[in-house]
Parts: structure tokens; C-alpha cells; sequence
């Protein structure tokens, strides 16, 4: 899946797949995660946040179950 960078100190990385709706994240110490089941708004709002950090942390992190992979 290809990711695009963020301007974050906790994320490096965010990539989104529609069909799949598999939203991926790569931390900032190279570990990836992928979160199943994430809407394609959820992505767009994610991209578009002021602070990609909190967002992760309140939207994703916490209302998602994600694997490392």
C-alpha cells in the first residue's frame, strides 16, 4: 500500500486503501499498523486534520482495532 507522509512527531507515514477500506499507518519508530473497516471520510478527515497526532490518537487509535504488520 502506498503511503503518504505526515507532518507529525508520533506518525510517519498513511496509507488508505477505498476497496479494501484498510487504513494503514506507519509510527514514527517504523513500526506499521493497519486498521480494517475505517470509511473513506474518516481518511479524508484524518488527511485534512491541523494535527494528525491527536486525530490518530482520538478517531483511530482509540475507536479501531489495528494489527502491526
Amino acid at each position: 500500500m502506498e503511503r503518504k507522509r505526515v507532518n507529525s512527531s508520533k506518525l510517519r507515514s498513511v496509507g488508505y486503501n477505498e476497496k479494501s477500506m484498510t487504513l494503514e499507518v506507519e509510527l514514527s519508530n517504523g513500526q506499521v499498523y493497519q486498521y480494517p473497516k475505517v470509511y473513506p471520510e474518516v481518511y479524508r478527515r484524518f488527511m485534512a486534520a491541523p494535527n494528525p497526532t491527536a486525530f490518530f490518537d482520538d478517531k483511530i487509535d482509540e475507536e479501531y482495532t489495528g494489527r502491526r504488520v
